[in-house]
């Protein structure tokens, strides 16, 4: 059955188990923003899924309030997408639990994710934890998206959305289509961490990634703290992985004058490490602080981030009632 939107339906998740960094704006954030012009959006912080593996909920409303204020400070409108809490829409548990019924223990214990974070938390291998997979495929299934932006470590959830969606419309007819990953190609950007060793993480390796709410002297610490060499001595020399991330940071940051003046230097055998570190800490607190300031005036405005989330909750329940009905309908499970 067709989704009634004019536009192709995306919709994707955060988990509020940390702050957003650099790498969630280019990775992530950046698209989101590009996609709300065209296509029907739907944006979730993924409270429940947080836990699954952060059962502790002291401080889970600050961290629901901080990604979204991040989120609009970046850009995203709420008059153009929804941008909602996962527990605000009580139609997922239900899917969830007929998702449920069509998920196997043995691919479930198989999913990578259950096997890394079982391994990290061996005394809290929660059912929830195990089936995750089906609450992520209720929560893409249950807009009937057809789009689902998402990274590497997450493609596995999604080949198993595609085929309990597959399963249910084998069993009780089509109801859902099959969702596809989706990025922007070329401009899919992984964001490295400043000492080499990854990518910029929400909750791991904190020195060596900028958040979004870092402030002006933070930054540029953990920029002139990152790692360097004493430079080429040979024109042409290839970059150690450490410095080529940190012209990679520079490239998102900087103008191209900047940035090829500094490669020219690399190239020349003149680089001078400190002066390129400078250079990219100024231009990241360029960068972060308006986006930092604007997110706490945001988050100060509790009247507005009220109003956002009850209106985001507004455009996926009435998405997500719609959906139910016909799954309900499918399944047998109205009698009157």
């Amino acid at each position: 059955m067709e989704k009634s939107a004019k536009k192709p339906v995306v919709m994707s998740g955060i988990r509020p188990t940390g702050i957003l960094h650099l790498g969630s704006y280019f990775g992530a954030l950046q698209n989101y923003i590009r996609m709300q012009d065209e296509y029907e959006c739907y944006f979730m912080v993924a409270d429940l899924h947080s836990l699954t593996t952060h059962p502790d909920t002291k401080s889970l409303r600050a961290n629901v309030l901080h990604v979204i204020s991040e989120h609009l400070a970046c850009g995203l409108d709420p008059d153009k997408v929804a941008l909602y809490c996962q527990s605000a829409i009580h139609e997922t548990s239900e899917l969830y639990f007929y998702l449920n019924t069509l998920a196997y223990k043995g691919e479930l214990e198989k999913t990578t994710t259950f096997k890394d974070k079982a391994r990290l938390q061996p005394q809290n291998i929660n059912a929830a934890l195990l089936t995750y997979p089906s609450l992520m495929a209720a929560d893409i299934l249950l807009h009937r998206a057809l789009y689902v932006p998402v990274g590497k470590d997450q493609e596995q959830h999604l080949e198993m959305a595609r085929n309990f969606a597959t399963r249910f419309n084998h069993r009780y007819g089509e109801i859902f289509p099959g969702p596809l990953a989706f990025n922007f190609g070329a401009a899919l950007v992984k964001v490295p961490a400043l000492d080499g060793s990854g990518k910029m993480s929400k909750s791991e390796n904190q020195n060596a990634t900028l958040y979004l709410s870092d402030d002006d002297a933070l930054i540029r610490k953990k920029v002139m703290k990152a790692k360097t060499d004493e430079g080429p001595k040979v024109p042409g020399t290839p970059m150690p992985d450490y410095i080529e991330n940190l012209f990679h940071l520079l490239q998102l940051v900087s103008t191209t004058e900047v940035y090829e003046k500094f490669v020219t230097d690399y190239n020349q055998c003149s680089i001078r490490y400190g002066d390129l570190k400078k250079q990219l800490a100024e231009n990241m607190v360029q960068f972060i602080a308006p986006i930092r300031e604007k997110a706490i005036v945001i988050r100060n405005n509790e009247s507005y981030m009220q109003e956002v989330m009850e209106k985001g909750a507004a455009k996926a329940g009435e998405s997500a009632k719609k959906t139910m009905q016909l799954v309900r309908d499918a399944i047998g499970v109205k009698y009157f």
